[in-house]
């Protein structure tokens, strides 16, 4: 294992975030699928299901997303900006499935404000690990979602499945027409 659970989550969900789309059904697609997509990832606290809401973390994805694929001594200085902004003060919680964990705002806190402080303190555990090349861009030509590779071997180059075998497909077809 290369960071703890919570890390794991916090990361994943927050490429997923900045991977996602406005469209209906998507996890910033509406009031609705926030509220699905929280269900889904381990953000505690409060939720007001409202469009203003949902607008302000849609907001949020350009910052996580140079976060995400900054280089290292830039991330330490967006995180500590992030940080800084939202008052946050670790402190260690055990809920739900979770054992002892750190929690760095309030869950009454807005939810943007939660989201951008529990990605900012995992991204403390990939910058101190020096582990940001588990983050990147997808492979595809056609694609600029970001990859978060926790595989072992590091071999993950896709953001899904349907970049994968888009680009297997193509470079098959290639090979087919040589």
């Amino acid at each position: 294992m290369l960071f703890t659970d919570d890390t794991d989550a916090s990361l994943q969900a927050a490429v997923a975030l900045v991977n996602s789309t406005d469209e209906p059904g998507a996890p910033l697609g509406s009031v609705d699928d926030l509220s699905a997509f929280l269900a889904s990832w381990p953000y505690t606290g409060r939720h007001d299901a409202t469009p203003d809401e949902l607008e302000s973390v849609r907001r949020l994805r350009p910052a996580l997303r140079s976060l995400l694929l900054a280089e290292r001594d830039e991330a330490a200085g967006i995180v500590n900006d992030m940080l800084a902004r939202a008052k946050a003060l670790p402190q260690l919680q055990r809920h739900d499935h979770w054992d002892w964990h750190l929690h760095a705002v309030d869950p009454d806190r807005p939810l943007d404000e939660r989201v951008v402080v529990e990605t900012a303190m995992a991204m403390v555990d990939v910058i101190r690990a020096d582990e940001m090349s588990r983050l990147d861009t997808c492979a595809a030509d056609d694609c600029d979602d970001v990859v978060l590779d926790l595989s072992r071997n590091r071999s993950r180059r896709y953001c899904s499945t349907t970049c994968g075998n888009r680009e297997a497909v193509a470079a098959y077809r290639a090979r087919q027409r040589t």
